[in-house]
């Protein structure tokens, strides 16, 4: 193994690994399919969205947590966006 171990995300990348990465790619890629896969954090809205920092007590913290896991909402944040939404009349 070489001195410095290549890892992705903590794991170790085998020699393996990257042969066949590199196979791949001199076999040439779909480029338009592709381009559409995204990057970064999903779409929230119309565009671009931008955090707000709000500050909550540990009461409506955990009301929060209780409702959105009773609605099956994966997260705060999906929770605080629904609220947000309801009380701004935003579908």
């Amino acid at each position: 193994m070489d001195e410095k171990q290549r890892t992705i995300h903590g794991k170790p990348v085998t020699d393996e690994q990257i042969q066949a990465w590199a196979d791949e790619a001199e076999a040439g890629y779909d480029l338009p399919a592709v381009r559409k896969r995204r990057r970064g954090r999903p779409a929230v809205g119309d565009g671009p969205g931008k955090p707000v920092t709000v500050r909550l007590d540990e009461q409506t913290l955990t009301a929060l947590r209780e409702r959105a896991k009773h609605e099956g909402l994966a997260n705060e944040s999906e929770a605080i966006r629904a609220a947000v939404r309801a009380w701004a009349h935003v579908a």
